[in-house]
């Protein structure tokens, strides 16, 4: 009896072990939401990647990606906690923190270092130049960074803002205007020039980068609310890295990497995605490096150009203590 009850003892604490590892498995996973910085295009394909390579996985996250729709709408997301990270223009999202809006957010690592804002056109277009938008339209995300920025560029290119006419419309519909006709040009991002070609016929484009003029200004970068990065730094940390492995990979395997994109997102094109992966690769370091003198220098330039008053500061914008340090 003794030795049936001692068998029986063990059976059960087995038992017990294996059931409080399933416990503890399911406690280290975290379910998130993470946005995409402007739809299923070649920027965002890392976060795919991360996904279908289970560097999330790895790191004890569940992550449900979302497509997002331009810098004002997707912290209009994270502001109501429907998620949790989100992939943003840094630039426009300090230009509204500067301005006393969604000042909860802080950026925990850049993608771009440098922004990739521009005017994009065709051949034919009556625009090779910043002066030639005056008299024209020019389209762009609703509530993207392009219209933010655009009166610093104006300026600074000697452009009259007041005499050029912004079409709103959803990312989706950008290219489509464009080549249609119904707009001059674009303000968006310079390495999505190659998709704009291909839905033009394969017209040839005409590139008129922000960067020309504002060359301190960073460009996208990953961003979470301070519940996030104040109350849960751990689980930023393992997103972040997640996300800047998936980046890696992105840049080494951008045919493999616009694939993985497109079985995720069948809407996908697979060759502009290609295109953005290897176009953005000059304006990336994978280690998601932000320089607090850089940011500094970004604010002051943001201030002397009228986008912000003064006030803002490197620490009120980014988490420094999740940022990787250069």
């Amino acid at each position: 009896m003794r030795r049936f009850t001692g068998a029986m003892l063990a059976v059960i604490l087995l038992l017990a072990g294996c059931g409080n590892d399933d416990t503890d498995d399911q406690k280290q996973t975290d379910k998130v939401t993470y946005l995409t910085a402007f739809g299923a295009v070649g920027r965002d394909a890392f976060a795919w990647v991360a996904q279908e390579k289970g560097y999330f996985r790895d790191a004890g996250i569940d992550v449900t990606i979302q497509l997002g729709a331009a810098t004002g709408e997707n912290l209009k997301v994270l502001a109501a906690g429907r998620a949790q990270f989100a992939n943003l223009d840094l630039t426009g999202t300090w230009i509204l923190a500067g301005k006393g809006q969604y000042r909860d957010v802080r950026a925990i690592a850049a993608i771009h270092q440098q922004t990739l804002v521009s005017i994009v056109s065709l051949e034919g277009y009556g625009v090779t130049k910043p002066k030639d938008l005056e008299g024209k339209q020019l389209g762009a995300a609703t509530g993207s960074v392009n219209q933010l920025l655009f009166p610093a560029y104006a300026k600074l290119a000697g452009v009259d803002p007041a005499k050029v006419k912004w079409v709103n419309a959803p990312p989706a519909q950008l290219p489509a205007l464009l080549a249609s006709n119904r707009v001059n040009a674009l303000s968006t991002f310079l390495i999505g020039a190659k998709g704009l070609s291909k839905a033009a016929g394969g017209k040839p484009t005409v590139v008129l980068p922000y960067s020309q003029y504002l060359p301190e200004l960073f460009g996208n970068g990953i961003i979470a609310p301070l519940a996030i990065t104040r109350d849960q730094p751990d689980l930023a940390r393992r997103f972040r890295d997640a996300a800047l492995k998936g980046l890696q990979y992105s840049l080494e395997h951008p045919e493999e990497a616009a694939q993985i994109m497109k079985k995720a997102q069948p809407a996908a094109d697979v060759a502009a995605a290609v295109g953005e992966i290897t176009l953005m690769a000059p304006y990336v370091k994978p280690s998601g490096v932000i320089d607090r003198d850089r940011v500094a220098a970004e604010i002051a330039t943001l201030e002397k150009n009228a986008l912000i008053p003064p006030g803002l500061t490197p620490d009120s914008i980014v988490d420094f203590a999740l940022a990787p340090a250069s």
